[in-house]
This record gives structure tokens, C-alpha cells and sequence, in this order.
């Protein structure tokens, strides 16, 4: 099990970021909410990393903080929830939005993430209530640097990293464009989505 890995920033296109460790590179999937805090291409960073294998495929998720690893790990315990939805879940809210939304029992703030609906939101609800509290005892890493801009069209990136984490490509362009995308990074464009669709 590959449970952590210190190395540079390569590539970063939402959801997927290459990371070189000694002349190794891993690819990676992680949440927005790591995105958000990754620094500059060519610099180093240090992920904490959960490895899914299934059947088809063996994919390296990373993540900038302990707790963000741990609520993966116990969303994919859930029934119905899947890496994907786990991921979607971690991009559009921080670890203590989601223990708010469970001790609210607030299924409708759930299910404004997209690939949740009722039933799912409700067995979240019931299912991750007895755990948030290993969750939150789980120590948390320092911040970085915020991420700078990158190359390329930065709606363009912004709309396909909301396609990948859910959302009908005719609802990603429209929650990008409803914000103002001069002078934001990709990074901030579907952070800013993502507050909106939420709100």
C-alpha cells in the first residue's frame, strides 16, 4: 500500500495531477479541495495517498490532508458511494461542512453534490454519523501556498474538471459561466462553481 509520496508538482488538469517522486511518475486523482492547495508546477509537495485495485483498474487517489484521506476511506465503506461520488463529496465540501451536514441531517445540502440523491444522502447520514468523530480526531497537515494559474484555457479546464467529478457538461458550463473568469485560475473557477452550486 502506498500511503504517502513527497515529490514535484508535474501536471495538474482537475481531477488527475502527475507527481515526480525521484524520477518516478505517479498519476494521481484527488479532490478539488487538494487542488485548491497544491503550489506551483516544479515544486515539491507532500500527499497522503489511498490505492483502490479493482478487476480493470489500480488507481492512486491523493489527498493534502490526513482527515480528507480518512473521510474517503469511510465514504467508500458506504453502500452506493463509489470513488467517484467520494471524491465529488470531498471537492465540494471540507471535512467539517460534511460533519455539519450530518449532525444537521441535512440531506437536501447533500444532495446538491452531484451523483447524490435521497437515498443516498440519507444513508450517509445514518451510515457516517458513528464515524465522523475518528474522522475529526485524525491530525491535520499545515497549509501551502495557494495554487498559481497554468497555462491554457483556464474555463475550458474548469469545465471539464466539473464534468469529471459529476455534473452534466451543459450544467458545468453553465456554472462556469456564470462567474467571472477574468483573472482566476482554473482552481478558483471550480471552487467558485462549486460554492455557488452549493450555496
Amino acid at each position: 500500500m502506498i500511503g504517502r509520496l513527497c515529490g514535484d508538482v508535474i501536471e495538474k488538469h482537475p481531477p488527475y495531477l502527475l507527481l515526480d517522486v525521484q524520477g518516478v511518475g505517479y498519476e494521481l486523482e484527488a479532490p478539488m479541495s487538494t487542488f485548491y492547495e497544491l503550489p506551483d508546477s516544479g515544486k515539491s509537495v507532500v500527499l497522503y495517498t489511498h490505492l483502490l485495485v479493482r478487476e480493470d483498474a489500480q488507481t492512486l487517489y491523493a489527498f493534502k490532508h490526513l482527515q480528507d484521506r480518512a473521510l474517503f476511506r469511510d465514504l467508500l465503506k458506504v453502500n452506493g458511494v463509489g470513488a467517484k461520488i467520494a471524491l465529488a463529496i470531498l471537492s465540494g465540501m471540507d471535512v467539517r461542512a460534511f460533519t455539519q451536514c450530518i449532525d444537521r441531517s441535512d440531506a437536501d445540502a447533500l444532495m446538491r453534490l452531484p451523483g447524490i440523491g435521497r437515498r443516498t444522502a440519507e444513508r450517509l447520514i445514518v451510515e457516517m454519523r458513528d464515524r465522523l468523530a475518528q474522522i475529526t480526531d485524525v491530525p491535520d497537515a499545515g497549509k501551502d501556498a495557494p495554487v498559481a494559474d497554468r497555462p491554457g484555457s483556464v474555463v475550458q479546464d474548469a469545465v471539464s474538471a466539473l464534468v469529471a467529478l459529476g455534473y452534466g457538461l451543459n450544467d458545468a458550463r453553465r456554472m462556469v459561466g456564470e462567474l467571472d473568469t477574468q483573472s482566476q485560475s482554473s482552481e478558483e473557477l471550480i471552487r467558485l462553481a462549486l460554492k455557488t452550486r452549493l450555496s
